[in-house]
C-alpha cells in the first residue's frame, strides 16, 4: 500500500515554551505525540500548531490538513513505487514484479517500524482517516492498474488492469491489518505470502473434493 514512513522510534514530548518547528518531519512527531496522548480526533490544528511554536498558517505551509500530516509525503513515495515498477525488468513475469515491488516499497530500517505502525495504526483504524484514504488508495491503485495496463499492452480502462489494481490494493491493506494485529509479524513477509496467493489464485486453498 502506501509508504509514508518518516520519524524517530518514539514521539517526542509536547513542547512548552512555543520554540519553532525545524521542518515536516518534526510537525509530524509532535502531532503523533498528541495524537498519543489525547486522541486524534480530540487534537485540533490549533493543538498542533501551539505545541511546535508555530501559528495556524504556518502550520498550512507544511500541511494542508491534520489527515495530511498523518500520511506524511505520500505523493512523493508514490513517485519511489513508480520508480520500482520501472526498474523491473520486462522479462520478470508482471505479478512477481508486482510483489517485489510493493514489498520494496514498503521495507523499513528497523529503527522506522515502530514510528511507521502507529501511522498506519491511525489511518487504518481511525474512522476519520479511513474516509478521507480513498483518494489516496486511488492514486495508489491507479499507478499499479497503469504498471499492468502497459505490460499487458491493453488500455488502462480495461478489465483486467483494472481488476488487479483493485485486487492489489485490496491484498496490502490486509497485509498491513495483519501485521497490526500481531506485533511480532513482519510486513514483508505477509506482503510476499498474500500477493504469492493472489498471483496463484490461491491453488494451494482450493477444495480438491
Amino acid at each position: 500500500m502506501a509508504k509514508p514512513a518518516t520519524g524517530a522510534d518514539d514521539p517526542p514530548a509536547v513542547r512548552s515554551g512555543r520554540p519553532r518547528v525545524a521542518s515536516r518531519a518534526e510537525l509530524e512527531r509532535i502531532g503523533f505525540a498528541l495524537f498519543e496522548r489525547h486522541g486524534f480526533e480530540e487534537t485540533t490544528i490549533d493543538d498542533i500548531a501551539a505545541s511546535a511554536g508555530i501559528g495556524r498558517r504556518t502550520f498550512f505551509r507544511y500541511f494542508a490538513s491534520k489527515n495530511d500530516l498523518v500520511w506524511g509525503d505520500f505523493e512523493d513515495h508514490l513517485t519511489g513505487l513508480r520508480s520500482l515498477l520501472a526498474a523491473v525488468p520486462a522479462e520478470v513475469p508482471m505479478m512477481d514484479a508486482l510483489r517485489e515491488a510493493v514489498i520494496e516499497f514498503n521495507r523499513f530500517d528497523p529503527e522506522v517500524v515502530p514510528w511507521h505502525r502507529r501511522r498506519m495504526e491511525l489511518i487504518l483504524r481511525v474512522p476519520a482517516l479511513r474516509a478521507d484514504s480513498t483518494l489516496r488508495y486511488h492514486s495508489w491503485q491507479a499507478l499499479i492498474t497503469e504498471f499492468v495496463a502497459a505490460r499487458l499492452g491493453q488500455k488502462v480502462t480495461g478489465a483486467v488492469p483494472r481488476l488487479i489494481g483493485n485486487v492489489a490494493l485490496a491484498t496490502s491493506v490486509t497485509a498491513y491489518e495483519l501485521w497490526l494485529d500481531d506485533e511480532t509479524a513482519d510486513l514483508a513477509a505477509l506482503l510476499d505470502f498474500s500477493f504469492r496467493q493472489l498471483a496463484t489464485g490461491f491453488r494451494e486453498f482450493r477444495d480438491e473434493a
